[in-house]
């Protein structure tokens, strides 16, 4: 069995880059596109396999060709396709992304596509990958339905509990008492605690109220401004990994795919949070999303 089970989708990646990223009703001229996986889970499974940790992947796709390119993605990355469900009636996930080639920042629109359908009937199915697991990792890309009732049984089972919220949107109660690590970017923090965050005092008042919801541990991750971590007693602020950043999309996706391989292998929480600030650093210097995820010989 996996050590780490990641519920996420698979979206195929189209990426444009360009000088900027277009305002509303402008047209720019870009230098290049890119179509490639993407989709937080799969990114998240990615990151965690080519670190060489154990990990499974459940996720929905389509009988298409973007269908086709996430089994070759996974297939390519050692990742089993036996947990992924397919289903003829429904479109492979898609993602329009816009990249500022001076930044790497970007723009995303994300068209789910078949994971909107999954059930807690199919996924009951694939359950007791996620009961044996050491870890559990998912995120807000699916019906919440199924990933609290995932998040509960992860919990009920002994897993450690990754949330990443994102997208960031409402969660109950029993979401937060069922989390062991938060893992919100700064924008996914203000969303959830009414923060905004631009300072070092700041994060830590996000952090603090996050804590009160429920939530064991927090880690807020600020792009080049690095990340802010609390379990309501400990707190550890790491600068980010310099690096030439030419696309940050994934960046997020690569730094819980490296928490959760770090957690897997039982390092202390330093270590952990060093490891993944690293992967995601890695990550941004290269386009693309799952694509851009690093080898352990590269960190």
């Amino acid at each position: 069995m996996s050590e780490i089970t990641v519920l996420g989708i698979f979206v195929a990646d189209i990426s444009f880059s360009g000088p900027k990223i277009p305002s509303i009703g402008e047209t720019i001229l870009g230098k290049k596109y890119n179509v490639g996986p993407g989709g937080k889970g799969c990114n998240q499974a990615i990151a965690i396999s080519r670190l060489g940790g154990n990990v499974s992947f459940i996720s929905k796709i389509g009988k298409d060709n973007y269908g086709e390119l996430a089994l070759n993605t996974l297939k390519k990355n050692e990742i089993s396709e036996e947990n992924i469900l397919q289903d003829g009636n429904q479109q492979t996930g898609v993602a329009g992304i816009l990249v500022d080639e001076n930044t790497g920042k970007n723009a995303i629109n994300v068209i789910v596509g078949a994971p909107t359908s999954i059930t807690i009937d199919e996924i009951n199915k694939k359950i007791n990958l996620i009961k044996k697991s050491k870890i559990f990792l998912t995120q807000l890309e699916l019906p919440k339905n199924v990933t609290l009732h995932c998040l509960k049984t992860a919990k009920e089972s002994g897993c450690i509990t990754i949330l990443n919220p994102a997208p960031a949107s409402e969660i109950s109660k029993e979401f937060y008492d069922n989390i062991d690590f938060f893992t919100p970017n700064e924008t996914e923090a203000e969303f959830y605690t009414g923060i905004k965050i631009t300072n070092e005092k700041e994060t830590k008042q996000a952090a603090e109220k996050l804590i009160k919801l429920g939530v064991k541990k927090v880690i807020i991750t600020l792009g080049d401004k690095g990340l802010f971590y609390t379990d309501g007693k400990e707190e550890i602020y790491l600068k980010a990994s310099s690096v030439k950043a030419i696309d940050t999309t994934g960046a997020g996706d690569a730094f819980n795919g490296g928490l959760a391989y770090g957690l897997s292998k039982e390092k202390n929480i330093k270590e952990c949070l060093q490891l993944a600030n690293k992967v995601a650093g890695l990550s941004t210097t290269k386009l693309g999303a799952g694509d851009s995820m690093p080898f352990l010989k590269d960190i």
